[in-house]
């Protein structure tokens, strides 16, 4: 894309749908509600906002790229497609064995969640792959034509396919394949060997078959929006955001959908990674929450944590361990259910808890007058002075505070005799406090102190907490960017082209065979370099190599950066150096005398990132064009503090407002503490940092 051309981009929310579209330089963006039933009715909705708004048709866009929770929403909510899998003989029960691992050792009474699919569902061939990718027990086709016989018996919309060791050998799946494509035409299909081509049959079997499930659902979704879209006159390409944090095209979305189940939170960190740039920090604590899900991410050296596995759908509390493990490329954050729509309870042992429900858009918070009746984490901000009821959403969206008093004390003050301030005042502190006992377990697993760290706050509600966050984690500098309300959509704008393939193959360095890891290697990059032309066939592409190694014995393994050319010239004593000196950097010191194996490699290709420039920071000086001022309650001080309001809007280079004050806009409020000072920076950002501290 040119530089001036306009681009738009769009994050489906549990609560709200943001768009941004940029065009010159300049941004607009408009928040709508989400749409449920049909979510491309919010986006052409939030589209024809920020057309009008910025002057252009939309006819003139260039260019969108998506991000959704819909993938995410449908594995949660169980709501996919009617789903077959087809495994090994002996294999069938391997997604509801799981794996040994308790995520409550000590609970007797343990509720393991229930596979995406129950038993009768899946089916089972004969035939055999070993460990290495030989063949043991050659697979029949009149075996696999029986097996899709039953499946086209019983009606199956979707089917998975997940043989044992395919990540070495995929013959066998291809050949169910075949024989599914053959008989069952109209059936959607998706193998291990290109989902997840990697170890460990748990994580890959229960990513094939959460991407056969939502494979219907998001090829339909994804047609419908470009139709709607054309009916407005968008012609442009749609490319939609991955979970690894760089843009693939619509077509590998689709083929490929649970590849997007964390699209709209790698949005996010790219963005904090895009501010920590322009401030050269190297340790940033990204803090993104929305309506219904908090994210937390650690950036290091302007580039998110990245994993191969995480979890979604977590059933305990969001607890590690309670959900279903997906085996793909994504940025590592921790979730947790702490949102404004996040709704409030009282437990059997009397205490306050927040979440993981929402209340999501319909019927939200109690204080949107749509029929919800149970308080809600944005009930308690109202309650507390941090929103103006006329001012939400850009005055979209008025705001009832009697309904909001009236929610909490119905669910919370009158069980616990607690007005209606010290029911908001509660549920606050305690959504504030899971929040930050979440980022202190993300950052002790990390071996980091977060005490080093500058916070980078976005999304709806996170400026109206990061203040008291900062607070609470001994954070003494905090970043609230632009567009914060909007982040993870403006995110998406600044995200690369970029798939990572990755393929298990074991080796010891005691067989070392350099001949056979250039070819693995060279292979995986001409496939994700692939992958990124279909959306990009001009710019340079970079190939990002790594591998994950572990000592012999070991159950888990830790990611190796390569050089491209260690990665084209192997060298077996590079490789240990390399291993080596990351594993002391986790636990302290290598362990002398232990053979060391390769389990996976990867490659990621990526177009350059977007160049940067450096913000000449500012000390400020301080203003006083206010707007007056307003009761809002101080956490630290335990009650109502008259706060400086101030516009955004009027915010000159090097302003100085001194907390506690309450810096306005339309998506969002920053709320400064009393603790701190906030300058806005030459770049827009609103810099709050601990009084009598410096940039």
């Amino acid at each position: 894309m040119t530089p001036n051309s306009i681009r738009l981009g769009v994050d489906i929310g549990g609560t709200f749908t943001d768009v941004v579209l940029e065009k010159d330089g300049d941004t607009f963006s408009a928040k709508v509600l989400t749409t449920y039933a049909a979510p491309e009715d919010a986006i052409i909705d939030g589209m024809n906002q920020v057309c009008t708004k910025a002057g252009v048709d939309p006819s003139e866009v260039g260019q969108i790229i998506h991000g959704t929770t819909l993938a995410t929403n449908a594995l949660i909510e169980r709501r996919g497609a009617k789903t077959a899998l087809i495994t090994t003989e002996g294999f069938r029960d391997v997604i509801e064995m799981r794996t040994e691992s308790r995520f409550e050792q000590y609970d007797l009474n343990l509720n393991l969640p229930d596979p995406l699919l129950p038993r009768q569902m899946r089916f089972t061939v004969p035939g055999r792959v070993d460990a290495k990718g030989a063949v043991l027990v050659d697979l029949d086709r009149a075996d696999v034509e029986a097996v899709v016989d039953k499946i086209a018996e019983a009606g199956f919309e979707s089917v998975a396919v997940g043989l044992i060791h395919s990540y070495l050998n995929p013959a066998h799946e291809e050949l169910v394949r075949d024989v599914l494509a053959e008989k069952l035409p109209a059936v959607s299909v998706s193998i291990s060997s290109e989902v997840s081509p990697q170890m460990r049959e748990y994580e890959r079997f229960n990513t094939v078959v959460a991407n056969a499930y939502i494979k219907p659902l998001m090829a339909s979704y994804l047609g419908r929006l470009e139709d709607r879209l054309k009916a407005e006159g968008v012609s442009c390409r749609i490319f939609l955001m991955h979970s690894g944090g760089g843009i693939i095209s619509i077509q590998n979305a689709a083929e490929f959908p649970v590849r997007l189940v964390e699209s709209g939170p790698a949005g996010g960190a790219v963005f904090a990674a895009n501010v920590a740039a322009r401030y050269g920090l190297d340790k940033v604590l990204s803090f993104d929450m929305g309506g219904t899900t908090a994210k937390i991410c650690l950036i290091k050296h302007q580039t998110p944590k990245t994993a191969r596995v995480f979890e979604v759908a977590r059933t305990y509390r969001f607890k590690k361990g309670s959900g279903m493990p997906i085996s793909i490329p994504v940025i590592d954050m921790v979730e947790i259910g702490a949102g404004g729509g996040s709704l409030a309870h009282v437990d059997a042992m009397r205490q306050i808890r927040v979440g993981p429900e929402s209340a999501g858009s319909e019927p939200g918070p109690a204080c949107y007058g749509r029929g919800g009746t149970r308080p809600a984490v944005t009930d308690a901000d109202l309650v507390l002075g941090k929103l103006d009821p006329d001012t939400f959403a850009g005055g979209s969206i008025p705001l009832h505070p009697a309904r909001s008093k009236s929610a909490l004390a119905a669910h919370v003050g009158d069980t616990l005799s607690m007005d209606g301030v010290e029911a908001a005042f509660g549920v606050a502190e305690v959504v504030d406090e899971n929040m930050a006992n979440a980022a202190r377990v993300h950052a002790v697993e990390n071996g980091e102190d977060l005490s080093d760290y500058t916070m980078i706050a976005f999304g709806g509600a996170a400026p109206l907490h990061a203040g008291r966050l900062c607070e609470k984690l001994g954070v003494n500098r905090l970043l609230v960017p632009p567009g914060a309300g909007v982040g993870s959509a403006i995110g998406f704008l600044r995200a690369p082209f970029s798939f990572e393939a990755n393929r298990s193959v074991y080796m010891r360095l005691s067989d070392f065979d350099a001949g056979r890891i250039t070819a693995i290697l060279s292979d995986l990059k001409a496939e994700a370099t692939g992958f990124v032309r279909t959306c990009d066939a001009v710019s340079p592409i970079l190939s990002e190599f790594k591998v994950y190694m572990r000592y012999t014995g070991q159950g888990w393994e830790i990611p190796i950066d390569l050089t491209e050319a260690q990665a084209m010239a192997p060298d077996a004593a590079t490789f240990e150096a390399l291993f080596e000196q990351e594993y002391t950097k986790l636990f302290g010191r290598p362990v002398a005398g232990m053979d060391i194996e390769i389990t996976v490699w990867s490659v990621n290709a990526t177009t350059p990132p977007e160049t940067v420039a450096r913000v000449a920071e500012t000390q400020g000086t301080a203003m006083t064009d206010t707007q007056g001022s307003r009761q809002v309650f101080d956490a630290a001080a335990a009650k109502y503090l008259a706060a400086q309001v101030v516009n955004r809007a009027v915010m000159g280079e090097g302003a100085l407002v001194s907390g506690p004050a309450a810096i306005v806009e339309d998506e969002t409020t920053v709320i400064v503490p009393a603790s701190r000072d906030a300058i806005r920076q030459p770049d827009g950002c609103i810099d709050v940092i601990s009084k009598g501290a410096t940039p």
